[in-house]
């Protein structure tokens, strides 16, 4: 064999026992353990630790082409890992052949080092265990190709500022880095060491109405954050018109329809949480969230992102128990902000429905958002209706009947004491 008949991973000086993962799948190496082989073609991220905890965590993504002519070898990825940074770096492609030469050839590397690839771990013990075999399912039919569907090289490298899209636990954007009163950014950088800072797109919740605007449209702007919405997808990436839909140039082998980026961002930053724990992607996909779930004229015209992005979040709300460290906490106090905005963006519907009428692709998007709605009911019991009982007599034990009255619904309501005030200047 003079090379190897699959896409392969070669990882070069990996050291023993360590925490390395690919995509969905983590596993600790061992003395043969030299890379992976079989990728399929797509994106792809590799992580690694130097210990199975919640220690720092580095990464990097990778993209396998779909497969050459026969006359041209599949690809091979070479990556060296730095003693130094405790991280695995790009290496030239002659000193990965070299050193798969030096471990016996490809022949040799390809049969006893290289792990076939895979996204399912062993069975689960427990046959009744249905979520486990579900989960387990998902993954052989192909979950990771279905969570990165939106992701492109240039979100990628806008995303992770350079060229070889690597990414750490400790990489932040700029709107979520800590300052440290008393301490300037170079004593900061000192002290910790330099933070990669990652391209977010910048959503200023508290600014989502252009520059200029006064008045009632700054007042709209505010409550309807559509304008935001189509700022951010117009300002990224060069576009054209097709007919009604804009398709976004883009690398990888795909095009982007309308909204694109908002999702391939939404998707590495739950992604970059789930294998990472980096909290500053936490906080921009919370970013993207209220975005999106607080937009109304956006709905009516671009019905079809939404649809998508609710299949998405249903996706990636699946997987959230995966997560380590609690940082997507679902809990009454932990979702209480998703509740919120799930409870609504279902109203928003609701009067998009009644102003127009029947409509089809308001329809798929009421679809998609009972698929949601289902799911958080059954996994979080959550309601996300208005249908509850605020008041009414209650009978005690010794037959006396009281008056009870609830106002633990006023917040996610917006009445009674956070009532939206009409205040004459």
């Amino acid at each position: 064999m003079s090379t190897h008949p699959t896409p392969t991973l070669i990882l070069l000086d990996l050291p023993l026992s360590i925490l390395c993962g690919i995509n969905l799948l983590t596993f600790t190496t061992t003395t043969t353990f030299l890379g992976i082989k079989n990728l399929p073609t797509g994106f792809h991220f590799l992580f690694t630790s130097p210990s199975a905890s919640l220690s720092l965590r580095n990464g990097f993504w990778f993209h396998i082409p779909p497969t050459p002519p026969s006359s041209s070898p599949p690809p091979a990825v070479f990556h060296k890992w730095s003693p130094e940074t405790e991280c695995l770096a790009p290496c030239p492609q002659p000193e990965g052949e070299a050193f798969v030469l030096a471990n016996g050839g490809w022949k040799e590397v390809y049969e006893k080092h290289l792990t076939p690839y895979r996204q399912s771990g062993a069975a689960s013990s427990d046959a009744n265990d249905a979520a486990a075999a579900t989960k387990q399912q998902d993954d052989k039919e192909g979950a990771w190709e279905v969570i990165t569907s939106h992701i492109t090289s240039s979100i990628l490298t806008r995303f992770t500022k350079s060229d070889d899209w690597t990414i750490s636990s400790a990489s932040s954007g700029v709107q979520d880095r800590d300052e440290i009163p008393g301490l300037s950014r170079e004593e900061v950088r000192d002290v910790i060491g330099e933070e990669k800072e990652l391209g977010m797109l910048g959503i200023d919740l508290k600014r989502t109405w252009r520059e200029g605007a006064v008045g009632r449209e700054r007042t709209e702007g505010a409550r309807d954050r559509s304008w935001l919405l189509q700022d951010l997808c117009e300002r990224y990436g060069s576009r054209e018109k097709t007919g009604d839909e804009v398709v976004i140039k883009s690398g990888g082998g795909r095009e982007e329809r309308w909204g694109n980026v908002i999702l391939g961002q939404m998707e590495i930053c739950f992604l970059m949480v789930l294998t990472l724990a980096n909290y500053s992607c936490l906080e921009e996909w919370k970013r993207i969230l209220a975005l999106v779930l607080t937009c109304e004229k956006s709905v009516r015209d671009r019905w079809e992102f939404f649809a998508r992005f609710l299949r998405l979040l249903k996706r990636q709300l699946e997987r959230t128990d995966d997560v380590e460290g609690g940082l997507f906490d679902m809990s009454d106090d932990g979702g209480a902000f998703l509740k919120v905005l799930l409870k609504g963006f279902k109203r928003t519907l609701g009067q998009i429905a009644e102003s127009k009428g029947e409509d089809d692709g308001i329809e798929d998007v009421k679809d998609e958002f009972e698929e949601v709605e289902r799911w958080v009911k059954g996994q979080y019991r959550w309601e996300l209706g208005d249908e509850f009982v605020r008041s009414g007599m209650l009978e005690l034990e010794d037959g006396e009947m009281v008056m009870m009255e609830t106002k633990e619904l006023e917040g996610e309501d917006e009445s009674g004491e956070y009532a939206p005030v009409i205040v004459d200047l």
